[in-house]
Formats: structure tokens, sequence, C-alpha cells
């Protein structure tokens, strides 16, 4: 295998990128920028930390992330299963990006910057479901922000693909697999949307 070593290896086997690739990047929300993120009910987090990398997706019935100025975005941590790999990350290494996907949609929204975890009152209370709250709020400031084209989306066939296959294997599939039987994938996968909805906020 003949490795790509070197920054001038790289780039002698791509062009100059256009000028709209590069002109698109603000250290800041423009106000298309803000409406993508505020319409934008699902996102990937990206963080880095001694381990290694962590790619955690968040979700939410309204708005992933709560705006607070075109420069700061609060991200509230919902009830997980409490590895808090993303958040350890971020204790250790404030360095993120999120990707913001909206269903129908093939472009996607990009932000890189830095993260601080705060369990401000007046923070979490902001977020309230009916007397729940997250336990933490990731709170973001950006450094870079701007549009990704819609080729991966479109060559993916992502939201107009048909629904996946029935021989898809379930999370109990994997972890029955994974301890050799000794989990119940079966029982895993029946109980799980019971248990999900107890935990969902």
């Amino acid at each position: 295998m003949d490795w790509i070593t070197t920054l001038d290896d790289l780039h002698a086997q791509y062009g100059q990128p256009a000028e709209a690739a590069t002109v698109k990047v603000t250290a800041y929300l423009t106000p298309a920028y803000r409406i993508w993120v505020e319409r934008s009910r699902f996102c990937v987090l990206s963080t880095v930390g001694p381990e290694g990398t962590d790619g955690s997706p968040r979700g939410d019935e309204g708005p992933v992330v709560s705006v607070l100025d075109d420069r700061t975005l609060a991200l509230p941590d919902w009830h997980g299963n409490n590895r808090i790999d993303s958040l350890r990350n971020i204790v250790r290494d404030g360095r993120v990006s999120l990707m913001f996907l909206i269903p129908g949609a093939n472009n996607a929204l990009r932000i890189n910057g830095t993260a601080r975890l705060t369990a401000d009152s007046t923070l979490r209370a902001r977020f309230d479901r009916d007397g729940k709250q997250p336990r933490t709020v990731i709170v973001i400031r950006i450094a870079e922000a701007y549009s990704q084209c819609a080729r991966a989306l479109i060559r993916s066939a992502l939201w107009t693909a048909s629904a996946p296959s029935a021989d898809l294997p379930t999370v109990g599939d994997m972890l029955r697999e994974i301890t050799e039987g000794r989990i119940d994938g079966q029982a895993y996968d029946a109980d799980w949307p019971g248990r999900a909805a107890l935990t969902m906020w």
C-alpha cells in the first residue's frame, strides 16, 4: 500500500477548493445558519479525549440545541446510558464538532468549537420538560460554522432509501452475539421500548 504521509502528497491529489467552499466559513451564526440550527432536531456531537475520539447522536423534540447568542450554543445532556464518553472528553479536552441534519434536507450544517460542561440550575431549568431537566448542559463556543454540500446525502439516498431490511441486526442481536448468549437479545429488544419511554427525559 502506498500511503500518503505528507501534506504535499495529499494536496497533489486534489485541486484548489472553489471560492464558495472557503467563504462560507464564519466564526458565528449568520441569520441563515441560525435558522438551520434552530430547525434541527438532530445532530452528531464529536469529541476527543485521551482514549480517542467519540461520536454521539443527539436528538430532541424541538431544536436539539438552544442558541444563547450568535457565538454560543447550549446542548442539554438528556438521559442516556450513563457511559458519558462525550462528557468525560469535554471535561479533559474541550474541542468539539457538531453536524446538524434535518430530515429531507440534503445539506448539513457543521460547527466546530470548544465546549464546557455545567450543572447550572438556571440553564438546566431552561430545558425543563414536565419537571424533568438534563443533569448537565454542554455550552459550545463557536469557532467555525459552515454549510456542507449535498453530495454525501444524495449519494447515500439517506432520506429516500427504502426502510431497513427485516434481517438488519437489532441491538439485542448484537448484545447476544457479544455475550455469547448471556444476554437474551430477544427479551432485550422487547423490553427496550418500555424502558425508553420511562427514561426519555
